[in-house]
């Protein structure tokens, strides 16, 4: 067993966690650049916490220029062991209206341009991603919800575009038509970067409206969906709340063993390896890159 810090990130319309004790501001430095702003580190419910908005304060940064690897690096670097995400969506299923909250389980990543990976040119890795999230970080979230009564689902497929626009009515209904449950453009590839740093990661994904492909709902609109994000955020905050103290300050390891996620993934012998990019890898991969290869659980 070993401590337990959770990572928040928060979507749109979670800028910050309530009633965070200890709260100290940290400006990180990544290899990868500058995350989206500093993070918060703090505890809540006995638990350490550290928060990071992924749109920056104010919500400055669109999707697409969200800096993923430098976001998760930093929560790597600053200590966090589980990473919960939160973001806003789009409903593509009747049953799962606004207000709804989604246990998101599987992912279709249909963006393109952005970093999608640590590792590259000099440091070969593959990681698997056919269970991107950790069943014990879903087993809590939903217990949460149950708890507080928020509407959920647990378990779907989150479909992540580039954005900022959103669908034309053409893809909407493609995408529906592939078993796609919620559409989003933050998801990925934040949680491929979160496998390759070997930390669980669980997504709730808020729904604000049905896309575009309900014609009788009207086209998707920002000044229509503010108030249902505001009251998502809301019950966002008080699920943020008990999901870390019912996970509690002591953990141990993923069901999903993610926390040896590379152990057998990077392909490049030690010899080949372009030192260049494994000093840039220190975070995320200096576990199985300095030859630890002990159980971290």
């Amino acid at each position: 067993m070993s401590k337990r810090v959770v990572g928040v990130i928060g979507g749109s319309g979670v800028y910050a966690i309530d009633l965070l004790e200890r709260a100290e501001r940290r400006v990180i430095e990544t290899p990868w650049g500058a995350p989206s702003g500093p993070l918060t580190t703090g505890s809540l419910n006995g638990v350490d916490v550290i928060f990071l908005p992924r749109h920056g304060e104010g919500h400055v940064i669109p999707p697409g220029e969200v800096n993923y690897r430098a976001n998760i690096d930093a929560m790597k670097r600053v200590g966090a062991t589980d990473i919960i995400s939160v973001s806003a969506c789009g409903s593509f299923r009747e049953e799962l209206g606004p207000g709804t909250f989604i246990i998101v389980d599987q992912f279709i990543d249909r963006t393109s341009g952005r970093a999608k990976s640590f590792f590259g040119r000099g440091c070969v890795a593959h990681v698997s991603m056919a269970k991107p999230v950790c069943p014990a970080l879903c087993d809590a979230l939903e217990a949460s919800m149950r708890a507080l009564s928020i509407p959920h689902q647990r378990g779907g497929t989150y479909l992540c575009i580039d954005g900022p626009q959103f669908s034309s009515l053409a893809e909407s209904r493609l995408y529906r038509s592939w078993g796609a449950d919620v559409i989003g453009m933050t998801n990925m590839p934040e949680a491929k970067l979160a496998r390759e740093a070997e930390l669980p990661y669980a997504t709730v994904a808020m729904v604000t409206d049905y896309d575009c492909w309900r014609e009788e709902s009207g086209h998707v609109e920002v000044a229509g969906i503010l108030e249902i994000m505001r009251r998502n955020s809301e019950a966002a905050r008080r699920l943020v709340g008990d999901v870390v103290g019912r996970l509690g300050p002591v953990r141990t390891m993923s069901p999903l063993r993610v926390e040896r996620t590379l152990d057998f993934a990077i392909i490049t012998p030690p010899e080949a390896r372009d030192p260049a990019l494994v000093a840039m890898l220190d975070a995320v991969a200096g576990r199985t890159l300095s030859g630890r290869r002990a159980s971290r659980d």
